[in-house]
């Protein structure tokens, strides 16, 4: 039989944490991106089929539903969709008239720097014996008669 045991103190301070946050002046913004993102959510299984991972809700704002895609195929494929995709906005309680589809690349990451090589021995005799030459003054190239 199990015992329920109260919270611990550190257990309780993640809560509190963002208890404090969305009482701060980030509250909204917070509030705000949680809905979005479940409105996201629950867009998703509605887009044409394969949109899910190149198509994301990016805001709705002016009774317009902001969606950005990875490319011009897809903004193409939405934009062709958009009367079924106000109607599914619309099922989801949003009052939206338009759908504004902007294209973002998907970010990559950089590609990883390949470690510099030392210069090979023989290249830097070579610069060396360059350097001496260089260095040298005029007419003691020759050897003495």
């Amino acid at each position: 039989m199990s015992a329920s045991r109260p919270l611990s103190p550190s257990a309780t301070l993640p809560k509190q944490a963002l208890d404090t946050l969305l009482d701060g002046s980030a509250g909204d913004i917070l509030r705000r991106a949680c809905w979005l993102q479940t409105l996201d959510q629950m867009l998703r299984p509605l887009l044409p089929t394969g949109a899910a991972g190149h198509v994301r809700l990016a805001n709705v704002r002016d009774r317009r539903l902001i969606l950005t895609a990875d490319s011009a195929a897809w903004h193409t494929r939405l934009r062709l969709a958009t009367p079924a995709l106000l109607e599914a906005a619309r099922t989801l309680g949003l009052d939206v008239d338009a759908i504004d589809i902007r294209v973002i690349a998907p970010t990559t990451t950089a590609p990883a720097s390949t470690p510099r090589r030392g210069v090979p021995a023989g290249l830097q005799a070579a610069l060396a014996l360059l350097r001496e030459a260089a260095d040298a003054p005029a007419g003691h190239d020759q050897e003495p008669r």
